[in-house]
């Protein structure tokens, strides 16, 4: 059983408490009343930032003494948003949220995963006709097995997990969000998630 805090009470954050709560863990979920964040991420081992990628740095950065030491699942994608509402292009081009927060945050181990997806996949992986891949970006080994056994934890199999290596490979997977609004207007909005093939 692991502490965590999930900092973001949307369809993301509260659907992925939910399914660690059900999986054994113990699980806070920060709203944005003020000392929130940072009373639930001080308690935690492993901080999950569910909170609009938009905003997330400056939020997460804000928490630079409680993050010490401490897990940063980063599961958001910083994007400016269209009109529609949908994401039009990456806030960091040339480089990636996550790359953003381990520059910020030295002193924690930041991971990127589940950002390739829409958010009941996340939990409910098997729900998806094809399986699904959940990439893992880090530099921390031992960090990236923690996430990774979180994961195991939501439903995702151990074939599925993909660990690209460091965390610069997170521009990729970030860049993925770019499909999504495109996905949106084709077919509607339906579970799904980038997976590969071999």
């Amino acid at each position: 059983m692991a502490k965590i805090a999930v900092l973001g009470n949307g369809r993301v954050g509260g659907n992925l408490a939910t399914a660690l709560t059900r999986a054994g863990h113990e699980v806070t979920v920060a709203d944005r009343t003020p000392g929130a964040a940072a009373d639930a991420a001080r308690a935690a081992g492993i901080v999950i930032n569910a909170t609009p990628g938009a905003g997330s740095l400056d939020r997460l950065v804000a928490l630079r003494e409680e993050l010490r030491d401490k897990i940063l699942v980063d599961v958001s994608n910083a994007t400016f948003d269209g009109p529609d509402g949908l994401p039009a292009d990456l806030i960091y081009p040339a480089s990636s949220l996550a790359e953003q927060l381990q520059e910020a945050l030295p002193e924690t181990h930041v991971v990127k995963t589940l950002n390739t997806m829409l958010f009941s996949v996340m939990t409910a992986p098997a729900a998806l006709p094809q399986a699904p891949t959940a990439f893992l970006s880090g530099e921390d080994p031992k960090a990236k097995q923690t996430v990774r056994e979180l994961l195991l934890d939501l439903g995702w199999r151990e074939e599925w997990i993909t660990d690209l290596g460091g965390i610069r490979t997170a521009r990729a997977t970030e860049a993925a969000i770019l499909f999504v609004p495109h996905l949106i207007r084709s077919s509607g909005l339906a579970p799904f998630a980038i997976s590969i093939a071999r």
